[in-house]
């Protein structure tokens, strides 16, 4: 589909719909059509064929809001066909679309032509993607930056203030940011000051990429600064106190907004992006917003029951109450107790058990066991391991 037959061709009437008609509304109507006019529907009947593809490529455009904004926007302009403008007497004059397109493709001006700029400065001039004698330089957003910053366990979970020391690219000092050693840069002639070029991409749609002469300034300096080479940039270092909130994790991203190089023109700063390491905790670990621990315990603690106690991190021990009979490995909750959570709750410190096992006994531990192990002889703990074996 070539551009002259995106402003010339009126896909509202193909569809048999108003300029009006809701997205279902279109949809519809391309239904009922595709179904009447499919090649498969009519055999041989060429004029099906042609009917169906050009309801195909109305549905194309007018079910697809973007274009279709587009669309409506370019017949705004251009009519049936030719640019419309009041004339004396309230009149008005066409001209012929062929000459306003084949000077976009780099051809002589017609009578009503546009010379060798063509449609690129008409959408540009009403959508701001071109450029005149009237253009200006874009404001250009600053350079984000990227830094990293390893904190303690405690400080992970609890929050801190560290100082950051970055390098960015700032405005020079010594051409104020101009890339000029005068201050006067000029405006570059390939894009107009915008810092943007764009390039066809079929279909009626453009492409805008950064300009390759000023490399997206929309300036370019005659008498280069000698420090900035005439970007209008220079490296600069600055160390700023950073807050890293409470309950981070290992390897997160935290993206600080504005706090990354200046802008230009008054352009907004770029963003800061810090990635945090955590050191290991000798004791403590974490399972989401949840701390661990794991806890010894002796073994009548485990067959008796009873109270332990257990360190919470940078706070008083807190007492949990062990069931008697309580297996190696049982996992206890003391709530309230693990990270900040990004709501200012606090999860949960999550308690393992782990049977101590004595290395060495003296004669009256040893002689206390062994009066155990006679009064519990008939008792086999694998029984049931060897019966469930044998009816798998």
């Amino acid at each position: 589909m070539s551009t002259k037959d995106f402003v010339e061709k009126d896909y509202y009437k193909v569809l048999g719909v108003p300029k009006d008609a809701t997205d279902a509304e279109i949809k519809k109507a391309y239904r009922k059509l595709a179904r009447e006019n499919h090649p498969d529907a009519n055999k041989g009947d060429s004029k099906a064929e042609s009917r169906f593809k050009e309801i195909s490529e109305a549905n194309d455009v007018l079910g697809d809001p973007k274009k279709r904004k587009e669309y409506d926007e370019a017949r705004a302009l251009f009519g049936n066909g030719g640019l419309r403008a009041g004339g004396p007497g309230g009149g008005s004059f066409n001209f012929d679309l062929g000459d306003l397109f084949g000077g976009a493709q780099g051809g002589p001006a017609g009578a009503g032509g546009f010379g060798g700029g063509g449609i690129g400065d008409v959408f540009g001039g009403l959508f701001n993607r071109g450029g005149g004698a009237g253009a200006r330089t874009q404001p250009r957003r600053g350079q984000d930056i990227e830094s990293e910053v390893t904190l303690s366990f405690t400080e992970a979970i609890e929050g801190a203030t560290v100082p950051l020391r970055m390098s960015s690219q700032q405005p020079c000092t010594v051409c104020s940011g101009t890339g000029d050693k005068n201050g006067t840069p000029r405006v570059c002639p390939t894009c107009v000051g915008t810092g943007q070029v764009s390039r066809g991409s079929g279909g009626g749609f453009s492409l805008t990429d950064p300009c390759v002469d000023c490399k997206g300034r929309g300036l370019i300096a005659e008498n280069p600064c000698e420090v900035c080479k005439g970007s209008g940039r220079a490296k600069s270092s600055r160390t700023m106190q950073v807050r890293i909130p409470a309950g981070v994790s290992d390897n997160q991203k935290i993206r600080l907004r504005g706090k990354g190089a200046p802008g230009e023109r008054g352009g907004q700063n770029g963003d800061l992006y810090v990635v945090v390491h955590v050191d290991a905790h000798p004791v403590f670990g974490r399972k989401d917003d949840n701390l661990t621990v794991t806890v010894p315990v002796s073994f009548t603690e485990a067959a008796l029951g009873g109270e332990i106690k257990v360190p919470t991190l940078g706070g008083p021990p807190v007492t949990l109450k062990l069931p008697a009979g309580t297996p190696n490995g049982r996992t206890m909750r003391a709530r309230g107790k693990g990270a900040v959570r990004k709501d200012g709750t606090r999860g949960d410190l999550l308690v393992t058990v782990e049977v101590a096992v004595p290395k060495e006994l003296d004669d009256k531990a040893r002689d206390a066991l062994e009066t155990y192990r006679e009064a519990t002889a008939s008792e086999d703990p694998r029984a049931e391991l060897f019966q469930a074996a044998k009816g798998a």
